[in-house]
């Protein structure tokens, strides 16, 4: 398994992570057995790092992690890393957050945690989209008695090592909390319907969310980054539908990103392995991303990300037939 630099933590981090999250779903929806087997392959095959959340199953993941974690010996346990949600408009942001991570460290088994990211999407002020349980403004997370000072007092704690955020949301608002130098860590955005993040500025007429710099800005603040979502909530993997593919950027519903997915083959084709290995080997060729977190739902949808590991990163002959399309084509820029 590839290794690279998780940004100013210095950790040696898989170039993929077992995702478990509730769109893929393995841990939340499969039996013990399959997911501890899933979990004893990806370990075995070299991804050392899970990540996982509370609200994934409402703790279902976190709990069935913890129960693996206990029959792995103390010198063969991966990373963990877990998100928690502070509700914006009520009061003790520290009380909401230490009662959220010491239920996940509970569930989990664990008296810390390599990396907390605070799950909240990123808004900026006067912001048409209020402010709720899912999303917060920028500023409430980098200002005095904020809530990076509340992580910061975790970590103190010894509840966590490194501190980072979800990177969703309003751009000027992500950028704002990157560029404040607060966080260790970003889950970016990045797929081969939604590659913004790694370019400068968007396609004209783009017309979902734009990340447009923020990998720029993660490299620029040594700020290391999962890359979430590479398989669009499976829409780039398959035709079928499990009715979890929870849309979580603007215009990106079943209709759209099917209509998206479809372009996407027409113009890159399907003889680069199977679909869900092309959207993955595409991830692969970025390399502003320290790690790819990979969702899945049955054991062969792990066995097709370790194949596309090990077959490297989409050829360059693949990039600009997907540039012609991101540029031109009325589902991405109409």
């Amino acid at each position: 398994m590839q290794r690279r630099r998780f940004g100013r933590t210095n950790l040696d981090i898989p170039v993929l992570t077992f995702g478990g999250g509730y769109v893929g779903g393995l841990l939340i929806h499969q039996p013990r057995e399959t997911a501890f087997h899933a979990l004893n392959r990806a370990y075995d095959a070299g991804i050392d790092w899970v990540d996982t959340a509370a609200s994934y199953g409402n703790g279902v993941s976190e709990t069935v992690i913890g129960e693996w974690l206990k029959t792995r010996s103390a010198g063969e346990k991966p990373r963990i890393s877990t998100k928690f949600r502070i509700e914006p408009g009520e009061p003790d942001y520290l009380g909401q957050a230490r009662r959220s991570v010491e239920a996940s460290l509970e569930r989990l088994g664990l008296s810390k945690v390599e990396v907390l990211f605070l799950h909240n999407q990123m808004l900026s002020e006067g912001s048409a989209t209020p402010e709720g349980p899912r999303g917060m403004h920028a500023s409430r997370v980098v200002a005095d008695g904020g809530v990076a000072d509340v992580m910061d007092q975790l970590r103190a704690e010894g509840l966590c090592d490194w501190i980072g955020i979800t990177a969703l949301g309003e751009m000027p608002a992500i950028g704002q909390v990157v560029d404040s130098g607060r966080i260790d860590g970003a889950q970016v955005y990045y797929n081969m319907l939604n590659p913004t993040a790694d370019m400068a500025s968007a396609p004209p007429g783009w017309n979902t969310d734009s990340f447009a710099g923020l990998l720029a800005k993660c490299e620029a603040n040594d700020v290391g980054t999962f890359g979430i979502r590479i398989l669009a909530a499976g829409r780039l993997a398959t035709s079928d539908r499990h009715g979890r593919e929870v849309p979580i950027t603007n215009n990106a519903d079943d209709d759209a990103e099917t209509i998206r997915a479809g372009a996407v083959w027409d113009a890159v084709g399907l003889s680069h392995g199977t679909p869900a290995q092309t959207a993955l080997r595409f991830g692969l060729r970025c390399r502003s991303l320290s790690t790819i977190e990979v969702g899945m739902a049955e054991l062969d949808h792990l066995e097709q990300a370790l194949a596309a590991e090990q077959m490297g990163p989409l050829p360059d002959d693949c990039i600009p037939p997907l540039e012609q399309l991101w540029h031109n084509h009325p589902a991405f820029a109409g």
